[in-house]
């Protein structure tokens, strides 16, 4: 049964598990910091992330704008400013995708289907190559050598936040970030993962460069 969420277009991808925070200062947007605060229960203060496409405004193209598949995030923590602005931050909890749009009024409000994530079926092996390819990664974005006996110690054991992790982690396109998010379930995305870090590790190995970093802002991180 598709559920009701207030909507948030944003220029990046918001993953589950995230910690994002955001200036609010769109008179619609406030209005939805004021209605959620209002929440006793701060699990209720949930609101939709969903990424707008290359070169689209949600405004003008409405629903056909938007990848189908986005992020609901919960209101952690804000403070109004004396202009009535708010600085809010927030944490990514669960995938959704897209029903409908209703923009009838100034905040959008969606239709959206709530999407599991089943890491029970995954093969701890694609796990542990994941971990070792983004420990690779990460070596390589600091300009040092891999190591790629070494186990990553510090990198969850959890293979659907592992997946989660390396999608907001890697230096991506954001349609491939998207496309990351949007995977079926936890054995896909750490199966995509590993070819996109291949693919990088490579790149980087044979360029001696490190990928440039979109301006897009404090990506947060993961808790």
């Amino acid at each position: 049964m598709p559920e009701a969420l207030p909507l948030f277009p944003l220029n990046a991808v918001l993953v589950p598990g995230l910690v994002l925070p955001l200036h609010i200062f769109e008179p619609r947007y406030r209005a939805m910091v004021q209605a959620l605060l209002a929440r006793p229960d701060e699990e209720q203060r949930e609101f939709g992330i969903i990424a707008v496409r290359e070169g689209r405004s949600f405004d003008r193209d409405g629903m056909q704008a938007l990848y189908p598949v986005g992020t609901a995030t919960i209101l952690r923590s804000a403070e109004e400013l004396d202009d009535g602005r708010y600085d809010i931050v927030t944490t990514g909890s669960r995938r959704f995708r897209l029903v409908s749009v209703d923009q009838s009024s100034p905040l959008a409000m969606a239709m959206v289907d709530f999407l599991d994530d089943d890491g029970a079926a995954v093969d701890a092996s694609i796990a542990r190559r994941v971990a070792r390819l983004f420990d690779g990664y990460r070596r390589l974005l600091a300009g040092q050598a891999p190591t790629p006996d070494a186990p990553a110690d510090d990198l969850p054991d959890d293979p659907t936040v592992l997946g989660y992790l390396v999608t907001a982690a890697m230096v991506l396109p954001m349609a491939e970030r998207q496309d990351l998010l949007a995977m079926p379930d936890t054995a896909a995305r750490l199966d995509r993962a590993a070819s996109l870090l291949v693919r990088e590790n490579g790149l980087i190995a044979a360029l001696a460069a490190v990928p440039a970093i979109e301006p897009i802002g404090d990506p947060g991180s993961l808790n």
